[in-house]
């Protein structure tokens, strides 16, 4: 059904944004970089943030997104974490970061792809069932992965609006 879907969008110059498990790419990969339109990856291709960075996993995914015509979305760090969101005592003192361990995975994203990165929230979050994230410390968490000014112009701005509207002078 996705093939059909994405055989009829491909003129009008559309996207398909994709979600799955990490672990479950090896047996897609070859199907989703048959499909053809621009592909859109949710939640960073959801990595086990347990696992390295540098891990097999993990660079299987980033060789993915350089070897095919994909966007990742670098949002929800929410519904990657396995430390959670910060404490209660933590964030009456001030302390405004969260989601730590998903930090590495996609600062690596925003460095090794600054040009098809795009940001995003999962409000209303919808189907958590052990927190709701606080959208504030969300926003916080976008210049711990995307560290630099033009970074977070190209995450921000630049890369949404190429998206959305290619040809355009942003």
């Amino acid at each position: 059904d996705l093939l059909t879907i994405a055989k009829k969008v491909a003129p009008l110059g559309w996207h398909v944004v994709l979600y799955f498990e990490s672990a479950d790419l090896p047996e897609l990969e070859g199907f989703f970089a048959s499909l053809p339109v621009p592909l859109v990856v949710d939640h960073m291709g959801r990595p086990d943030v347990t696992r390295p960075v540098d891990g097999p996993q993990f660079t299987r995914f980033l060789r993915f997104v350089e070897d095919n015509d994909v966007w990742v979305k670098v949002s929800c760090p929410e519904r990657l974490t396995v430390t959670g969101p910060p404490a209660l005592h933590g964030a009456l003192r001030g302390e405004r970061h969260a989601y730590t361990d998903v930090v590495p995975f996609a600062r690596r994203v925003v460095a090794e792809f600054p040009d098809r990165v795009l940001w995003g929230t999962d409000w209303p979050h919808p189907n958590l069932t052990d927190h709701m994230p606080d959208d504030g410390l969300l926003v916080d968490h976008i210049p711990h992965v995307a560290v630099t000014a033009e970074q977070r112009h190209k995450l921000l701005v630049a890369n949404p609006m190429g998206l959305y509207w290619p040809g355009e002078d942003f």
